[in-house]
């Protein structure tokens, strides 16, 4: 017996200690925790977070333990991650469970390569993750995958199978038709063929798609905003005030189309040098903290301006895959891990048999 009568339940123990280290109340923690015999208080405690954190999962459980002071042994506890789908306004996409809008309210930030950084730290935070290229004037996700001549392929001339690459899986206007002849559709048509590609390609189970949004606020940012089931948005900035001014508009367009905004990415936050460590804040400095603090948003990241995010983005290498124990692949990870916890916080599960999971076709196309 770990526990007599008197004493808490092992469940509430260690909900107690959980809510303490992710800085929560005991009511959110305690549903996350139960024992693998409901009715045996004796038995092994097993933790379902609803969010993704793998990378920490080893580190959470030695804490817990520690606190625990030999009340529960190793065995006796374990740790599982479940992501569930959020609620929508508009009707669910098969087999995806999250649908994220990583947004700009200007070109020129780094949104695509955010989009595509965090795509990869949240597969290695152990959520299954695919990627949506919806900048359709400037689709850059087939060049930062290494597959730009790469072409969906279809059984059915119907539906689309989406292409793999690094385990991770996308669709791009850019896989369909060259980048000149995509610069010049007008809005509607646009708008068309991006929800066309949501919807006809033959997406596996995802925790979270992350679609990288156009920059700016207009037809077809908020077309998408209104037509698609989207879960949450991101914000991505730089610090510096006419990029700040520009987000803001990206967070009231989502809020007027009542999309919830988990938060905003600093990116280019500083400039570190290799040599002595200076860190120079080219492009000012603490704006996107300042324009979070005014929105009563979290500051999801601070990610340096650093050249081997341009360089593996031009490479077709990912960062994340090419230098996972840097630095810079820990801060994107620390940034997916706050967005995956955020979405979980905020966005009500959605209500009801979870219908749109179909599970995984047969044929996605393309390299592990």
């Amino acid at each position: 017996m770990f526990f007599s009568r008197k004493a808490e339940p092992a469940t509430k123990e260690v909900a107690a200690i959980l809510a303490k280290y992710f800085s929560l109340s005991l009511e959110d923690t305690l549903l996350w925790c139960a024992f693998s015999q409901p009715k045996n208080e004796d038995a092994s405690v097993t933790v379902t977070l609803p969010f993704c954190i793998a990378t920490q999962l080893d580190a959470l459980k030695k804490e817990v333990l520690k606190q625990l002071k030999g009340k529960l042994n190793a065995d006796q506890l374990t740790f599982k991650q479940n992501v569930v789908s959020g609620e929508t306004e508009v009707a669910p996409v098969t087999n995806i469970k999250n649908i994220i809008a990583v947004a700009s309210g200007k070109g020129g930030v780094g949104k695509s390569t955010t989009s595509i950084n965090l795509a990869f730290a949240l597969m290695q935070e152990g959520a299954k993750v695919g990627i949506l290229d919806a900048d359709i004037y400037g689709p850059s996700i087939p060049i930062m995958l290494g597959n730009p001549d790469a072409h969906p392929e279809s059984e059915d001339n119907k539906h689309m199978q989406p292409l793999m690459a690094h385990g991770l899986v996308a669709n791009s206007i850019g896989y369909l038709v060259p980048q000149e002849d995509a610069a010049v559709w007008r809005g509607p048509m646009a708008s068309r063929a991006l929800k066309q590609l949501l919807d006809e390609t033959l997406w596996p189970v995802l925790d979270y798609l992350i679609v990288d949004m156009p920059p700016g606020t207009g037809d077809i940012q908020l077309t998408m905003a209104q037509q698609v089931p989207l879960t949450a948005s991101i914000v991505v900035t730089t610090p510096q005030d006419l990029a700040l001014a520009d987000a803001q508009k990206g967070i009231s367009m989502f809020e007027k189309v009542n999309v919830p905004v988990l938060g905003l990415i600093e990116n280019m936050s500083y400039y570190q040098c290799r040599a002595c460590g200076t860190k120079d804040y080219v492009f000012s400095k603490d704006g996107g903290e300042a324009l979070a603090e005014r929105h009563g948003l979290p500051l999801l990241g601070q990610l340096p301006l650093d050249i081997h995010i341009r360089e593996h983005g031009d490479a077709g290498t990912p960062l994340l895959i090419s230098s996972p124990e840097s630095d810079l692949s820990e801060s994107y990870r620390e940034a997916a891990r706050a967005l995956s916890m955020q979405l979980a916080l905020t966005v009500e599960p959605r209500k009801g048999a979870v219908k749109h999971i179909k599970g995984d076709p047969i044929g996605i196309v393309g390299k592990d």
